[in-house]
């Protein structure tokens, strides 16, 4: 039944679909191979003449080989493969063929296909009406004595002619067999001629490169944002709770700014699910999304801690600093206030020293962060927390670095980045920073 299903089932009724198709596509190449033999002479025998078809045969191939050296042609095959040869979608290549090894591999399908599908087209056109008629020889009196009247007198004998629905279904089957063998050749043959190359292997790890990089990118702005913000409502809230009967100032003070950081919040992450939802995309720079070092006046207004801002070096215009770098440095320092709200020992009154520092000749950015530790011991939680290790990436893609760590009785979140955006890949290290965040 197996053996049945191999010669008769969908799937080799599939791959002899595909190759009738094959054979379809060798015509037009099959024709000015015949136009050319007919020019060398003996065309008036050429369409009975076996030695004339096949020469016309052979150098048709040779121009179907031409043809599949197009970039185009590899998804046509691949798309006609996965369709009807049964091969898994994982181990045939997606798109054009860019590089010659592919155009080579794509060239050798495309002629393996069109020699197998013409042979096999040619024998299922002419193969099954023949095997019809003798199975029918014994039945039909005027069919034998037009097809048997100047064949061998062996043919005219009884036994011959009881044989000869076995002959008949015999060349059928041998058919059914010639068509599941030369389908399963290429169905083997396929992920090694239109299989990725390794240069679209290459191509499709830095398309999966590039997309998680983008969702690293849109999680720690998430993190950065969304977290800082709930940080900050969270202990201005406490704050206000614990004085609401004695100090309405205070309280009024602390709902503005609730609302001025859920304001701020609200629109960083409209503009993040923006590009989630592919509304937008970031330009080649990156800088779509994301507020730079001209919005810090309103992160430090309110931030939920009282910080002492210091700025040296460069003039005061953001524009001296690169776009880019201008929001990544937002963000750490972002990243930095929320570490001092949640590990400042729960006083807002904490003071927190932020120093930006613009040095033109060494053409860094260098941001200093210091608080209290709070009277809280300086490790890692269980885990890690993932605040400091996204400040530590966003300064190593930007060819810079960063540390973080408890220094002279508080904690000092270092970061130093270029002042220009580089331009032929980041490079640089970064110390691994584990513990708060």
């Amino acid at each position: 039944m197996k053996q049945l299903a191999a010669l008769l089932g969908r799937r080799a009724r599939l791959r002899w679909l595909h190759l009738i198709i094959g054979g379809a596509l060798l015509m037009p190449y099959f024709l000015v191979g015949t136009v050319l033999v007919g020019m060398a002479g003996g065309g008036e025998q050429l369409f009975s003449s076996l030695p004339a078809q096949l020469i016309a045969f052979g150098l048709a191939l040779p121009m179907a080989a031409v043809t599949g050296f197009f970039a185009l042609v590899r998804p046509l095959c691949v798309a006609a493969a996965r369709a009807l040869c049964g091969v898994p979608p994982a181990l045939l290549a997606d798109g054009p063929a860019r590089t010659r090894q592919a155009r080579v591999r794509t060239a050798g399908w495309y002629t393996l296909h069109l020699a197998l599908g013409g042979i096999i087209s040619g024998a299922t056109l002419a193969l099954p009406p023949f095997a019809v008629a003798v199975i029918a020889l014994p039945f039909f009196a005027g069919l034998r004595e037009t097809w048997l009247l100047d064949g061998p007198e062996a043919l005219r004998e009884p036994w011959a002619l009881a044989l000869a629905p076995v002959a008949g279904l015999a060349m059928l089957l041998a058919l059914a067999l010639a068509a599941a063998v030369a389908g399963e050749v290429l169905a083997r043959r396929a992920p090694v001629l239109l299989g990725p190359t390794p240069e679209d292997r290459l191509a499709a790890a830095e398309r999966r490169a590039a997309d998680l990089a983008a969702r690293n990118r849109l999680a720690r702005e998430l993190h950065d944002s969304v977290g800082h913000a709930l940080s900050a409502v969270t202990l201005q809230a406490g704050a206000a709770r614990r004085v609401l009967d004695r100090d309405p100032e205070f309280v009024r003070e602390a709902l503005t700014a609730i609302e001025e950081t859920t304001r701020r919040t609200v629109g960083e992450l409209d503009s993040v699910l923006g590009l989630l939802r592919q509304d937008a995309e970031p330009d080649e720079e990156g800088t779509a999304y994301g507020p730079g070092l001209d919005a810090l006046g309103g992160l430090l207004a309110h931030c939920g801690v009282p910080v002492a801002y210091e700025r040296e070096g460069g003039p005061e215009d953001p524009g001296t600093v690169d776009p880019v770098v201008g929001r990544e440095a937002y963000r750490i320092v972002q990243e930095g206030l929320s570490n001092a709200l949640r590990h400042g020992g729960g006083d807002t009154a904490s003071p927190v020293r932020l120093l930006i520092a613009v040095r033109e000749r060494e053409r860094e950015l260098e941001i200093v962060m210091e608080n209290p530790l709070g009277g809280r011991p300086a490790v890692a939680r269980p885990g890690g927390g993932r605040g400091l290790r996204g400040i530590a990436e966003r300064a190593v893609l930007l060819g810079g670095r960063a540390e973080a760590g408890p220094y002279d009785g508080v904690w000092r979140l270092t970061a130093r980045l270029p002042l220009a955006m580089p331009r032929t890949g980041a490079t640089g290290t970064a110390d691994r920073t584990e513990g708060r965040g």
